[in-house]
């Protein structure tokens, strides 16, 4: 089968994964690089120096390649950033004709209507962040997270008969400004663009995996150099993702700025803040500044979960990915700290670093790098997968209309 190449653009790396696809679902992971980026290439998650950009992928791409031993092509690129719209939307349809068998087509035409409906949500949204009228918005992902028809929860809608449909629509949009910077970038490197998908809901589907009936539920962070990008997930479906603009680099800042030190050397000291490598007076410096910075970043950590209160109940289970995640002292206070107390949880959540081992359908021969910050990447993967599947022999709902999804 064709191979995948996922591209991660992130604000302190570029990583990239080339990935075989089997017939079984699984993914053999072929060869992997990753490649620093410079202060200035991006901004808030977006690409910021198109040519920059295309010059630190060029690094990452050789890696990949002379691992693999096979150029890269059919391409999944991520993106992220506060501007990037993920919501669930529920609709409620009556049928004319409910006596009548509902069909693909049916469904087809159903899925455009909210797909529509959420496109103009997103645009009058990203239009009052950026104070203009006339920004345009493109579909990034959907995914359907659950179905009813006249009450009954069910699983495939073709052949049903009945009047009220309530629908769960998971829709992602991007400014179209952010997407047409991600083209170029891969014209530039010659690279055939199979689809963008946004970073957190592709972390949800490296977690899902190949199984379309998967029960998995949680909260997925992904802490990058720029932002954090989370996604909440409820029984299989995605409920929703946010985005805001901190991520390890607004750490290294403060460390920078507490200690008056230049950025590298901040950096450095953050690094070797775990490792144990710091004297004391040192690291109680640095504890003193990242405990500062990730206090206004569970600042945002809860207002983006507090958009998830009609859920109910969030899930217990929080994954931590990217390579911002590789922070103790972040894990720890997300761990025994009562930040969550004025969130819907039932109880204290439980956190849990990816381990890229426990993801299902991986097969991962020879890459010891491969750690949780590679998590997107092979998220990526997965969503590319989804995009090349033709008619699928399964008679479920997300399988049987995985087609009709793709934008």
């Amino acid at each position: 089968m064709s191979t995948i190449l996922a591209l991660d653009i992130g604000t302190e790396f570029v990583k990239a994964v080339l990935a075989r696809p089997d017939k079984k679902g699984n993914l053999e992971i072929l060869g992997i690089g990753k490649a620093k980026q410079t202060e200035g290439n991006m901004h808030a998650g977006a690409v910021a120096d198109i040519p920059a950009v295309v010059s630190v992928c060029e690094d990452a791409l050789v890696q990949v390649e002379e691992q693999a031993h096979e150029r890269a092509s059919l391409t999944v690129v991520g993106i992220a950033g506060e501007l990037i719209k993920g919501n669930t939307t529920t609709v409620n349809y009556t049928r004319k004709n409910p006596n009548k068998p509902i069909t693909e087509a049916e469904m087809n035409e159903i899925i455009k209507k909210v797909q529509q409906k959420s496109g103009e949500v997103a645009k009058k949204t990203v239009a009052l962040e950026v104070g203009n009228d006339n920004v345009e918005v493109r579909l990034i992902n959907s995914a359907i997270v659950s179905l009813t028809i006249d009450g009954y929860k069910i699983s495939n809608p073709v052949g049903f008969k009945g009047s009220d449909i309530i629908i769960q629509f998971y829709t992602a949009f991007a400014p179209l400004i952010h997407v047409a910077a991600i083209e170029k970038v891969c014209a530039e490197l010659n690279l055939d663009l199979l689809t963008v998908a946004v970073e957190p809901f592709a972390v949800c589907r490296a977690c899902l995996g190949d199984d379309v009936d998967s029960n998995f539920s949680g909260v997925v962070m992904d802490i990058g150099g720029g932002t954090t990008d989370i996604a909440v997930v409820e029984d299989g479906g995605v409920e929703g993702t946010k985005m805001f603009s901190i991520g390890g680099r607004s750490f290294t800042h403060q460390i920078a700025e507490s200690l008056g030190v230049d950025f590298d050397t901040a950096e450095n000291y953050k690094l070797d803040y775990d490792t144990g490598e710091l004297d004391d007076r040192v690291k109680s410096k640095v504890e003193t500044a990242l405990s500062r910075n990730i206090s206004v970043w569970l600042t945002g950590v809860e207002v983006a979960l507090e958009d998830f209160e009609s859920m109910g109940s969030l899930p217990r289970n929080i994954l931590l990915c990217g390579g911002g995640a590789s922070l103790s002292l972040l894990q720890e206070t997300l761990a025994v700290s009562d930040w969550y107390e004025g969130l819907p949880f039932s109880r204290r959540p439980i956190i849990h670093l990816i381990d890229v081992s426990d993801l299902p359908n991986l097969i991962i021969k020879n890459a010891p790098e491969l750690d949780h910050s590679f998590a997107t990447a092979l998220g990526l993967l997965r969503v590319g997968v989804d995009t090349l599947a033709s008619a699928p022999e399964e008679h479920k709902l997300r399988a049987k209309i995985a087609k009709l999804l793709q934008n």
